[in-house]
């Protein structure tokens, strides 16, 4: 039996995950038993999102690893983001996305200076791959600066407004005794984000204290 866990990401909680949803049925009808969906509201330049370190926490030998495309997975730099996919492979887990040639079969089938080379070609590949899903994010970054600079300049710039229903529900958990990682993931966001705030509702707490 093929056994599928399903990795589906968007960067911010504006953003939703219907469009990726469509892989589960597309998964089911090409035959694979569903482990797991994993979904997530975060940046993919970040390893420690929650939703992704517990999908490789579950991975089990022979299981195969669907997402819509490798940036889903990884915004990661380089070498942050080989050892992301390293430790999915070290789990005896495959990758399944679109325009990564996948030639583990081949390689487990070849042998010798076949085998080298075949596996020097899918590292390769998958390195570009990685590669292009940095620079994507770091042209957005400087795309997204450039804009907010010329928006200062022109006085139209206003920053991001606080989301203080999430605050509030961080601030509620970890009064409530939950841990920093706990609610991180079920206020579904960084681990960073809870801290900061957090600190800052320390901070303001004592400014009414004192």
């Amino acid at each position: 039996m093929k056994v599928a866990r399903i990795y589906l990401r968007v960067s911010t909680e504006q953003q939703d995950l219907t469009r990726q949803e469509r892989l589960i049925s597309e998964a089911k009808a090409a035959g694979y038993y569903i482990a797991g969906v994993y979904r997530e509201k975060a940046s993919g330049a970040r390893a420690d999102r929650p939703e992704i370190v517990r999908m490789i926490a579950d991975l089990q030998p022979g299981e195969i690893v669907i997402s819509e495309k490798l940036d889903r997975i990884s915004r990661l730099p380089l070498a942050e983001a080989e050892q992301l996919i390293k430790a999915i492979k070290d789990k005896g887990a495959k990758l399944s996305v679109p325009g990564i040639v996948d030639l583990s079969d081949l390689v487990d089938d070849a042998s010798g200076v076949t085998r080298i080379v075949l596996e020097s070609v899918q590292n390769m590949l998958l390195k570009v791959a990685l590669q292009s899903a940095r620079d994507d994010y770091e042209d957005r970054r400087e795309r997204q600066r450039q804009g907010i600079e010329e928006a200062k300049k022109a006085g139209r710039f206003t920053g991001r407004k606080a989301d203080t229903k999430r605050h509030d529900l961080i601030v509620a958990l970890r009064m409530s005794g939950e841990s920093i990682s706990d609610t991180a993931a079920k206020a579904n966001c960084s681990v960073a984000t809870v801290k900061r705030v957090w600190r800052d509702h320390n901070l303001s707490q004592k400014k009414l204290s004192s």
